[in-house]
């Protein structure tokens, strides 16, 4: 994902010369072709997000369109005061891009897991919330973002994500892509979670059981549409993501689904336990610890089904 970021981020530049790319002294071997074409709208603050985010922020009140561009927690969590008051608070035109999320960087240790960035971007004013799905949903937001004005908070994968969409699939933030249809149950994916969501899906249908699967690359804002479709359905949700269990995609959904009356409709969130502070590994060991997609399903699909009131 991160080279279809720089490769598309570079194409943007090429176009619009009030694109600025800003880093937290990170990117080698990922960020030099932008910094070799645009020299002078390329800037490595070092290791200081919050002075990084502050100058994003003066650059884009002058009319510049800024990317900054760190590790997982660094772009947001460690500068979350200065992205809340100098960037959302005055509405500026910065797009923060946190490569690694989830435990991409897990054997890195809990410092290097973003498992709670979602929850917080989306509880930031007027902050637009993106993980797409592979790298061809990664050009298409790319090249969205570059169109909207406003905050952004991009989430990517750190590197060797497959391609999962056959083709170029329609792309509108805030609408989900509707990867497979199914009477059953459905599969909702956010961020790199696509992959394995479809795998399920596959084993599912095996066992007679028809999911239907959306990549949910927008959590802010959430495609209601979508939900509502896939609610009155189904009947049966299941949210598929690399992130804690509080406050990401699964926690959107209940949230919908409560204030649109369709309380009936089974759900259940596919996420990362809350307590991982004292955990390393893989990022299979951490996907691991979410349990079976397959199995989560299984036992959804087993519960009685409810009713409208």
């Amino acid at each position: 994902m991160r080279t279809a970021f720089i490769e598309t981020l570079c194409d943007l530049a090429a176009q619009d010369e009030r694109i600025f790319l800003l880093t937290g002294d990170l990117g080698y071997s990922v960020l030099e072709p932008f910094a070799r074409c645009y020299p002078k709208r390329y800037l490595n603050a070092g290791i200081a997000e919050q002075n990084m985010t502050g100058v994003a922020a003066g650059l884009a009140l002058c009319g510049k369109t800024v990317f900054t561009y760190s590790i997982a927690n660094f772009p947001l969590l460690r500068c979350l005061e200065q992205v809340r008051n100098d960037v959302c608070y005055h509405r500026a035109n910065v797009k923060i891009v946190a490569v690694g999320g989830g435990c991409t960087y897990g054997s890195s240790g809990y410092t290097h897991h973003g498992v709670e960035d979602l929850a917080v971007a989306r509880s930031l004013p007027g902050m637009t919330v993106i993980a797409p799905a592979d790298p061809i949903e990664t050009r298409l937001a790319m090249r969205a973002l570059a169109r909207m004005s406003g905050p952004c908070y991009l989430r990517l994968g750190k590197a060797g994500e497959p391609v999962v969409h056959r083709g170029e699939p329609e792309f509108e933030i805030g609408r989900a892509v509707q990867v497979r249809t199914g009477r059953d149950v459905t599969l909702i994916s956010t961020g790199a979670m696509l992959k394995e969501t479809l795998s399920a899906a596959d084993q599912l249908a095996r066992q007679g059981i028809e999911a239907g699967v959306l990549s949910m690359h927008t959590l802010k804002p959430l495609d209601r549409q979508a939900l509502r479709q896939a609610a009155e359905q189904t009947g049966a949700i299941v949210t598929v993501e690399e992130h804690s269990v509080i406050g990401g995609l699964g926690s959107a959904v209940a949230d919908f689904l409560a204030e649109a009356d369709l309380s009936y409709v089974r759900l259940r969130k596919h996420a990362l336990p809350d307590e991982l502070q004292r955990k390393v590994g893989s990022q299979q060991y951490f996907r691991r610890l979410s349990g079976s997609i397959v199995a989560s399903v299984k036992l959804l699909v087993a519960e009685p089904a409810g009713a409208p009131v």
